[in-house]
């Protein structure tokens, strides 16, 4: 098991390089599926969930080419096998697969999503997209059956805004007969990016990033080439870093727009954003300020930033508030921010934190990706060194995180926790 060690009280100063959308990633490869000839993916981040996904579509029968940052994903011989077991049971986003290979081949067989423990996250308004589409649902040894004669674009209201379920109708709806219409659809950019993809490979989507979608579905879609947006996530981490450190950085690839959620959060603790064309500048203070932040869907407050943001907040001067409108148990790391002295309590979907407390290097586990974020962010804030274990939760969503973060001067290092053992020893 690897342990990742954080020397703390270092000032990030320099220029970050954000990666492809870990988001858009696990959305656009099983997209591919869709595709009857070649597709080719650019951008893409160098992170396990895309591992992972490579391994599911070779399962499949796909051929998957990879160099560096660019697939290439060849259906030619893809067969529509089961997928019941193994990695798929590793990735929360392995759910698009349904709607992938649903309507590329009209039935599907997936073991129910793993990925990270964040309470409940029901794939009911799914499943109620595929029903409507003509899908029948049943459920076998802890998988999915999905299975259809044909499918037939309709009008889907979705009960909640979720980007999985917009995201997984879409995919079937771009092959089903006639028109989809998704109301009450998510508007992450996320979502555009795969209407984009679909639309180089042939169909017809209107409407994506607002909260009515119209899928126009076709008999058979074409491979094509489409880039990555930048990851809005993995940029907001590296805000949040800078100024938990009173540095100076530019967060370079970047879309400005994704991110104003929080560059107004930060403007508003007292920290210097600077925007330019494709990179902002965070430039942090002596003393935050303390704020309160909701969670909501795009284009409000992201939930992915609110762990992060926690961490953040433990050196504000005064109480702030936090409350996750998206998911009810997203506070698991709070435990861990405690052990490194941080006052925080929480109470149902939020958490009250007493700021200017001073954190301390201490063993801590990450239980989920941004939880480790969260983690990683209070390591550099704190005096000593700090331990993360979980660093396989990190690794699912951060591109060479060490690496980036010591480029801009942080002192980040990982260890095997065999080694560490046997030193004890000595």
């Amino acid at each position: 098991m690897e342990i990742l060690k954080i020397k703390g009280g270092r000032p990030l100063r320099g220029t970050v390089h954000i990666s492809g959308a870990k988001n858009s990633a696990v959305a656009l490869i099983p997209a591919t599926l869709l595709a009857d000839t070649p597709t080719v993916v650019e951008n893409l981040p160098d992170i396990r969930d895309v591992h992972i996904y490579r391994e599911l579509l070779e399962r499949l029968g796909a051929k998957v080419r990879q160099d560096g940052s660019v697939m290439e994903v060849d259906t030619l011989n893809l067969t529509n096998v089961p997928l019941v077991n193994g990695n798929v049971k590793q990735l929360r986003a392995s759910y698009y697969l349904m709607g992938a290979l649903l309507g590329r081949f009209k039935e599907a067989v997936i073991g129910m999503p793993g990925g990270c423990n964040l309470g409940p996250r029901p794939i009911d308004q799914h499943l109620k997209g595929f029903e409507a589409l003509g899908a029948t649902v049943s459920y076998e040894q802890g998988a999915v059956r999905l299975a259809a004669e044909r499918l037939v674009g309709c009008r889907i209201y979705l009960d909640v805004v979720s980007v999985g379920a917009t995201i997984n109708i879409m995919l079937a709806a771009s092959r089903a007969e006639g028109q989809t219409v998704i109301e009450n659809a998510a508007k992450e950019p996320e979502i555009i990016d795969v209407a984009t993809i679909l639309n180089a490979m042939g169909a017809k989507i209107k409407g994506a990033g607002t909260d009515v979608i119209r899928i126009y579905g076709m008999n058979a879609l074409s491979g094509c080439r489409h880039p990555i947006i930048p990851d809005r996530i993995e940029a907001g981490t590296y805000m949040i870093a800078a100024a938990a450190t009173k540095g100076d950085v530019t967060i370079d690839n970047v879309i400005p727009k994704h991110l104003e959620p929080i560059s107004a959060k930060l403007r508003e603790m007292g920290v210097t954003v600077e925007e330019k064309e494709d990179s902002l500048r965070v430039v942090g203070v002596d003393a935050i300020r303390p704020v309160d932040i909701k969670t909501l869907p795009y284009p409000g407050f992201p939930t992915d930033l609110q762990q992060p943001a926690t961490a953040l907040l433990t050196a504000a001067d005064g109480t702030s508030i936090v409350t996750d409108n998206i998911y009810s148990s997203r506070f698991k790391h709070v435990d861990e921010l405690r052990r490194m002295g941080a006052q925080i309590k929480v109470e149902g979907r939020s958490a009250v934190i007493e700021g200017a407390t001073p954190l301390q290097g201490a063993r801590v586990k990450a239980t989920d990706l941004r939880a480790g974020a969260a983690l990683v962010v209070a390591g550099l804030m704190a005096e000593g060194i700090t331990e993360v274990t979980g660093v396989e939760h990190i690794d699912r969503g951060y591109e060479h995180l060490e690496r980036k973060l010591n480029l801009l001067g942080a002192e980040t290092w990982r260890i095997e926790e065999r080694a560490r053992s046997f030193l004890h020893q000595k």
